[in-house]
């Protein structure tokens, strides 16, 4: 199993930029797939996630929550997040990652989840 997360870039605060998570190995409409990422100096923070199959339910850290979007391409077996209004505190190296059989209360756990992709970098500048 490979996940695979693209679309980091530099951009200005209030842009918009779209990551992407492709996997290989599983069907990523089977697991949850969650956004995480790690900002200089900092932990590795959780921002959002989306349930597996046809339940959909989505979770989102409050420092993104209607600015940030995540969504499911099955046909491309991808899952995207739609960044919105960024900030410069937005800036980190964002993880996509894949877990099976989560419940909801774990969405936001890191030790929840199974398969890690290698990260992609997104800067913020004023």
């Amino acid at each position: 199993v490979q996940l695979q997360a693209s679309g980091g870039g530099s951009v200005q605060a209030g842009d918009s930029l779209k990551l992407s998570c492709g996997a290989s190995g599983f069907t990523f409409r089977a697991a949850t797939v969650g956004w995480f990422r790690q900002a200089p100096g900092k932990e590795r923070e959780f921002v959002a996630a989306i349930k597996s199959w046809n339940d959909n339910n989505r979770l989102y850290a409050d420092s993104v929550k209607g600015r940030f979007a995540i969504s499911r391409d099955n046909a491309k077996n991808t899952v995207n997040l739609e960044m919105n209004s960024l900030r410069l505190e937005d800036t980190a190296i964002y993880y996509c990652a894949a877990g099976r059989s989560l419940i909801d209360s774990s969405m936001n756990r890191q030790q929840a989840y199974d398969y890690w992709g290698q990260g992609t970098l997104v800067t913020v500048s004023s």
